[in-house]
C-alpha cells in the first residue's frame, strides 16, 4: 500500500447489530491497519420493532461504552433513525460519538485521507418536490440525485438502491429479489464516475467493473468503476454482509480499457439526452447523416430543411460510449482501440443460417469518434493504421466463427462507408453462402447494383486507412470464403477473373494509372484465442466517392437484401426486436465466439 493509499471496509446493513459490527472491525483493523468503515443500508434497528436491548445498545453508544476503533461512516437506508439518534445529532454536529459519523441523505464529503465520498441515502419518493430539505426522513426524490451530479466526481458512491440497468452486460447473475433500481441513481454513477459504487440488497452481488468512456476533456483516460451490493450482516443465507478493498484515491485512470471489464451498462436519462432508442447501432451505417451529409451532384442543392445543421457531435453520436445514446446491451467485445457489437435490427435473423443459432449481423467499430480512419489522431506513425490492425482482427476472428459454427459452408461480406462528412465510420459485416461467394454472386450482386445506380466502377484494392493511397471518401467492400477441399486456394483466389473493369489486370489507381489485380488471401493463426489456424481467400474492392453522384449510405444493406432475399429487411426499422431478444441474440453469440475472442487473452 502506497502513503497515497487508503483500506476501507464497506458492509451491508446493520440493523442495530453494532456491537457485533464493531467487534469485527476491531479484528479486521488489528491485522490490517484499516482508514475507515463506511456501513450502506440501516446502521439502526427500525424503531418501530426495536426492543430493550437495542435501546440498552443505543445508550451505550451515546455515552461512549462502545469502542470505535477508525472512523465509521453510515448513511440512511429503508427505515427512520431512533429519535434518540437524531436528537444526538443535532445536538453533536452529525456525531453520534467518537468515530461515529452520520454522512445524512444526501452529502459529499471528503475524509481526512483525502477520499471523497458521495452517498444517497433513503427510498426514492417522487411525492417529494424540489430538493429534500429534510435530513433525516429516509427518503428522497429525483432532484436531491441530480443536485449531487454537481460533485462532478467521486471515489465511493453509497446508495441504498440500486441504478437501472446495473446487470445489463454482465456474465455474473445474481441470486435473491430483484432489487429496487432508479434511473436517476444510474445517472448520479455516470455523472460522477466514482471508483467504488456501494449498494445493498438481499443477497451479496459484484459486478464485472465497467468503464466510463473517455470525454472531450480527458481523451485518453478511462474511468473505471466496480458496483458491489452487499447483504445484511447476520443474514440467513450467510451472504457476504463485510467487504474490505484498498483504494488510492490520487491514481491516474487507465488510458486502455483493462480485461474483464465490460462498458458501462447504465443509461443515462438526463433531459440533454436524444431518444435513447432512437437508432444507435442501426444498420443502415450512420443513418443520420444520410440526408444533409450524402454526397450529392454538384448542380444538387438540399432543401433549407436538409441544411439546418451540421454532423451530430461525439455527445450526441450512436456508437459513442460516451454518448447519453448509447446503447450498450449490444456490445460483444472491447478491444484496445475497436469493439464489436451486434447490429440494432440486423438484416439477418437467427433462422437466416440455422447453423449459427443468431443473425449474424455484427458491427466492428473504433473506439474513437471520427467519420473515417484516417481522421483518427495523431498523425503518423497513424493512430487509424493501429485502429485498423484491431479491426482486421476482429473481422478474421468472426471469420474463424464462421468456419466453427458454420461447417465451413459459410462466408462473410464486410462493408465500409468512409466519408470526411461522416459521422462515426465502422464496418458492417454479414455471413452469406460461401457458394454463392465462389461462384462470384456477391461480386456480381454489387457491381450490378452499382451500374443501376449510375456509380463509377468498382476498383480493386484494398484502401486500408484510406492515407496511403490518397483516398478517405469511398465505400469498402470486403468478401471472404473459407478454404475448402472443393476449391483449393489457387482456385479460390481466382473465382472470378473478371473482378475489375480489365479482368486480371483491371482496375485503376486513383491517380488513373493500370494496377494488378490482387487476390487477398490469408492463413492466419492467432485468430481466436485458441490459436486455431483458419484459412480462406479474400477479395478486397473499393468505390471512390465524389460529389459527381448521390451515394446511397444503405448501399451495402440494400445490395445483400436482394442477394439474401430479404428484401422486406432492407430497412433497420422494419426488424425491430425487443431488448430481451437483442440481448439473447448477444449472449448467443458471445457464447460461440468466445474461442476465438483475443480481448480475453492475458
Amino acid at each position: 500500500m502506497t502513503s497515497q493509499s487508503s483500506r476501507i471496509i464497506v458492509t451491508g446493513a446493520v440493523r442495530g447489530q453494532f456491537p457485533t459490527l464493531f467487534k469485527k472491525i476491531s479484528a479486521l483493523h488489528a491485522k490490517n491497519a484499516f482508514s475507515f468503515a463506511v456501513v450502506a443500508g440501516d446502521f439502526f434497528r427500525n424503531p418501530t420493532e426495536a426492543s430493550s436491548e437495542d435501546e440498552e445498545n443505543i445508550s451505550s453508544l451515546i455515552s461512549g461504552k462502545i469502542d470505535i476503533p477508525i472512523p465509521v461512516y453510515f448513511v440512511l437506508g429503508i427505515c427512520p433513525l431512533p429519535d434518540r439518534i437524531v436528537e444526538r445529532l443535532e445536538s453533536n454536529l452529525g456525531e453520534v460519538c467518537t468515530n461515529l459519523y452520520f454522512l445524512g441523505k444526501r452529502t459529499s464529503i471528503k475524509t481526512s485521507e483525502g477520499v471523497t465520498i458521495v452517498a444517497l441515502g433513503g427510498s426514492l419518493d417522487p411525492a417529494i418536490i424540489g430538493v429534500s430539505k429534510d435530513k433525516y426522513p429516509p427518503f428522497y426524490n429525483e432532484d436531491d440525485a441530480k443536485a449531487l451530479q454537481e460533485v462532478k466526481s467521486a471515489d465511493l458512491l453509497i446508495t441504498n438502491e440500486w441504478p437501472s440497468g446495473i446487470r445489463n452486460g454482465s456474465n455474473f447473475n445474481f441470486d435473491g429479489p430483484g432489487p429496487v433500481d432508479h434511473s436517476c441513481i444510474a445517472d448520479l454513477c455516470s455523472s460522477i464516475k466514482p471508483k467504488y459504487h456501494i449498494s445493498t440488497s438481499a443477497t451479496f452481488y459484484e459486478r464485472e467493473p465497467f468503464f466510463h468512456p473517455p470525454v472531450e476533456a480527458a481523451p485518453d483516460a478511462y474511468l473505471i468503476t466496480r458496483f458491489i451490493s452487499l447483504a445484511d450482516l447476520g443474514n440467513a443465507q450467510k451472504s457476504k454482509w463485510i467487504y474490505a478493498f484498498t483504494l488510492d484515491s490520487h491514481a491516474a485512470p487507465p488510458v486502455t480499457i483493462p480485461t474483464g471489464t465490460t462498458a458501462s451498462p447504465l443509461s443515462f436519462n438526463s433531459k440533454k439526452r436524444l431518444g435513447a432508442e432512437s437508432a444507435p447501432f442501426s444498420t443502415p451505417a450512420q443513418d443520420h447523416d444520410s440526408g444533409a451529409y450524402a454526397h450529392r451532384r454538384t448542380d444538387y442543392r438540399p432543401s433549407k430543411r436538409a441544411r439546418r445543421a451540421p454532423p451530430p457531435s461525439l455527445s450526441e453520436c450512436f456508437f459513442c460510449m460516451s454518448s447519453p445514446t448509447f446503447s450498450a446491451h449490444f456490445i460483444a467485445a472491447i478491444g484496445t482501440h475497436a469493439y464489436l457489437a451486434t447490429a440494432k435490427g440486423p438484416l439477418t435473423t437467427a433462422d437466416t443460417f440455422p447453423s449459427l443459432g443468431f443473425p449474424g449481423h455484427m458491427l466492428i467499430l473504433p473506439i474513437a469518434h471520427a467519420p473515417t480512419l484516417a481522421a483518427l489522431k495523431p498523425p503518423p506513425p497513424d493512430c487509424g493504421s493501429v485502429v485498423l490492425e484491431e479491426m482486421v482482427r476482429f473481422r478474421r476472428a468472426l471469420n474463424t466463427t464462421l468456419v466453427d459454427t458454420g461447417g465451413g459452408k459459410l462466408g462473410s461480406v464486410t462493408w465500409e462507408v468512409s466519408r470526411t462528412r461522416g459521422v462515426h465510420t465502422h464496418w458492417q459485416y454479414l455471413p452469406v453462402s460461401a457458394e454463392m461467394v465462389r461462384k462470384g454472386l456477391v461480386e456480381a450482386a454489387f457491381k450490378t447494383e452499382a451500374g443501376s445506380q449510375g456509380y463509377p466502377a468498382f476498383r480493386v484494392g484494398d484502401v486500408g486507412d484510406g492515407l496511403s493511397g490518397g483516398v478517405q471518401d469511398f465505400f469498402r467492400l470486403i468478401i471472404w470464403v473459407p478454404h475448402s477441399e472443393l476449391s483449393p486456394p489457387d482456385e479460390a483466389a481466382g473465382h472470378n477473373e473478371a473482378a475489375g473493369e480489365g479482368g486480371e489486370d483491371g482496375g485503376q489507381s486513383e491517380a488513373g494509372e493500370d494496377v494488378e489485380m490482387t487476390k487477398y488471401g490469408y492463413v492466419g493463426k492467432g485468430n481466436g484465442a485458441n490459436g486455431k489456424e483458419t484459412s480462406g481467400t479474400e477479395l478486397h474492392l473499393f468505390l471512390p466517392l465524389d460529389n459527381s453522384f448521390r451515394f446511397d449510405i444503405q448501399f451495402g444493406r440494400i445490395v445483400m437484401a436482394k442477394l439474401l432475399t430479404l428484401e422486406d429487411r432492407k430497412s433497420w426499422q422494419d426488424c425491430s426486436q425487443t431488448r430481451e431478444d437483442e440481448v439473447g441474440d448477444v449472449e448467443k453469440f458471445k457464447h460461440a465466439f468466445h474461442p476465438h475472442d483475443f480481448t480475453l487473452e492475458t
